[in-house]
């Protein structure tokens, strides 16, 4: 049975709830970064994320003038569920530190919209990059991390490959659809990640997911694989065993590789 909830119900909920995300934003300083809106001026819109509740800006910290990237979720446009989600996913994504992990600079509510402050990569993601400056691969070490402290990605994919402007590559998509390693536990809110997810996520799965992940982010070089199918039609296809064709022999050894049952 169903329990219907009034649109001011709802809205007391997510206050609630986003004074619980305030409180747990400020109780430590991240960085020399500013938990203040009023300290990052939005120049542009460079993306959009988390079934379009989120805004991605490039911004300039005005105490210092660095440019970073600015995430903003509207969270009165989020049920309740959504935030109590948003919640956790931050909790436990500010746990990692490594150096190829998209650091948080600062965490902090203005005006009902969540912030995640984070360094901002020059040289966008692997989406622009990966055809012409990293055909053998990219830098898989800090996957490998989250693995090991017991965590699933469940959203690698091209556009959470980050490059900054030194050359160094982050991955990023921490609040997406991070998990702990369990089976038989579907990642919430992964519809938009369903391309580059395994046939695994329907049947229970583990770390392995992300290695699946891993090589459909290899073919994801100048268009999404299965994006020409429907949905229903790419989840059989995967059931299946149906893998993407790529066109270069070395990237197809890594393919094979990363989806083999026996690796």
């Amino acid at each position: 049975m169903s329990v219907l909830i009034s649109k001011p119900e709802q809205i007391r909920t997510n206050e609630v709830i986003s004074e619980s995300i305030a409180s747990f934003s400020n109780q430590e300083i991240m960085s020399s970064f500013l938990p203040e809106g009023w300290c990052y001026e939005l120049l542009t819109v460079i993306g959009k994320g988390f079934e379009d509740l989120t805004t991605l800006n490039l911004a300039r910290y005005k105490l210092t003038g660095e440019y970073v990237t600015a995430r903003r979720i509207n969270l009165e446009a989020c049920s309740s569920e959504m935030v109590t989600f948003l919640q956790g996913k931050l909790h436990v994504s500010r746990l990692f530190k490594h150096p190829n992990i998209v650091p948080y600079q600062a965490t902090f509510i203005a005006d009902n919209e969540l912030w995640v402050v984070t360094s901002f990569m020059t040289y966008g993601s692997a989406k622009d990059r990966i055809c012409t400056h990293f055909m053998d691969g990219m830098n898989e070490l800090a996957l490998d991390y989250i693995h090991h402290i017991g965590y699933v990605h469940s959203s690698v994919k091209t556009s959470h490959i980050l490059i900054s402007v030194d050359g160094k590559v982050y991955l990023s998509g921490l609040c997406s659809n991070l998990s702990v390693i369990m089976v038989h536990d579907f990642p919430e809110y992964s519809v938009k990640a369903l391309l580059w997810l395994s046939p695994e996520n329907l049947k229970g799965y583990d770390a392995k997911a992300d290695i699946y992940s891993v090589g459909i982010t290899v073919c994801d070089s100048h268009m999404s694989p299965f994006k020409d199918m429907s949905t229903t039609q790419m989840l059989l296809e995967k059931l299946n065993g149906t893998v993407p064709l790529i066109f270069c022999l070395r990237i197809g050894q890594l393919l094979i590789c990363s989806m083999s049952s026996q690796c």
